[in-house]
């Protein structure tokens, strides 16, 4: 009676062992299947260079910007439901976020119109408020805004381009402090900033291949991504976003044309993409976006198109 008990006892954590080893080994191995793709506004129209892409995280809704100077608003089913244009004083966008109250922030370059960078800001109904010029640090009168996220505070984090570090400002743009990582001696360069629902900010330097990731309190955790053009490897990194259900981190690499898999760590697990124009490859892919339900959004620059993959483990 004993040993048939050891036997069986034996056999469950057999299966246990099993089980584990399972889900550790897809957990390592994610899979990515191609979903659908974005390519026209509400008028039907096509879609030209999609430079940004962005996943509001309360209705899911999906926000790009195209080389037409537009943002174009997709329900959380992909529907085009509004584009912003020249007619609502939207003329040169960079890049945007929503803050936690719905307010839109939305980075706009020097135009015929306005002569400096601006970040607009529209209210929930997408009216426009006012426009914001970041200043009170060194050299802001070099900065010029690129990218931006938000906190759960309201505050506003900026990234600038060929500028060391990011700035963090309050809602109305008051300069609060620099977050600047460093590199061999020098401080790195940051094209992208992204904030996950734990607060940590993850910036990355397209110059240092690198994604520098800090807590909530500017702390620096840590940074990983080794520069390169084989697989594992970054060539010339320009986005990066969170999985916060799945624990994994993707970064847009635009030379090699592919998205690079991580695991919270920094461990890299595979990628997928190439250089291609059917479903699932890309042409310069110039941001990456990840909404709650865990899709990915991909802005398929040369392609004219946002692709739409799942992750499954």
């Amino acid at each position: 009676m004993g040993n048939k008990l050891d036997i069986r006892a034996i056999f469950i954590m057999f299966l246990q062992f099993i089980i584990i080893i399972s889900v550790n080994y897809a957990y390592a191995n994610p899979s990515v299947n191609y979903m659908n793709n974005i390519n026209t506004d509400e008028e039907d129209m096509r879609i030209r260079y999609p430079s940004f892409v962005y996943s509001e995280r309360v209705k899911n809704e999906v926000y790009v910007i195209d080389g037409m100077g537009r943002i174009i608003i997709y329900t959380a089913d992909l529907f085009p439901i509004i584009t912003l244009d020249k007619r609502n004083d939207i003329d040169a966008p960079q890049g945007l976020t929503v803050d936690p109250d719905g307010y839109v922030y939305v980075i706009q370059g020097q135009s015929k119109a306005h002569s400096k960078c601006r970040i607009s800001v529209y209210n929930p109904c997408l009216i426009w408020q006012r426009d914001i010029y970041v200043q009170g640090f060194k050299d802001c009168d070099k900065f010029i805004p690129y990218r931006i996220a938000s906190d759960k505070h309201g505050r506003l984090y900026i990234a600038g381009s060929s500028y060391p570090g990011i700035i963090v400002t309050d809602n109305n743009g008051k300069y609060i402090e620099t977050i600047s990582p460093e590199e061999n001696g020098k401080k790195a360069k940051i094209i992208d900033v992204k904030i996950d629902n734990e607060g940590k900010i993850y910036l990355v330097s397209e110059e240092e291949s690198r994604i520098y990731v800090y807590d909530e309190n500017k702390k620096f955790l840590l940074k990983f991504g080794e520069k390169g053009g084989s697989s594992g490897k970054l060539s010339r990194p320009v986005s990066v976003a969170i999985d916060d259900k799945k624990g994994l981190i993707y970064v847009d690499d635009y030379m090699r044309h592919t998205i690079s898999i991580y695991d919270k760590t920094g461990k890299y697990l595979t990628e997928f993409g190439g250089l291609g124009w059917g479903e699932g490859w890309f042409q310069h892919p110039r941001d990456i976006a990840v909404d709650s339900s865990g899709r990915i959004f991909v802005a398929d620059t040369f392609n004219d198109r946002i692709q739409v993959f799942e992750t499954k483990e």
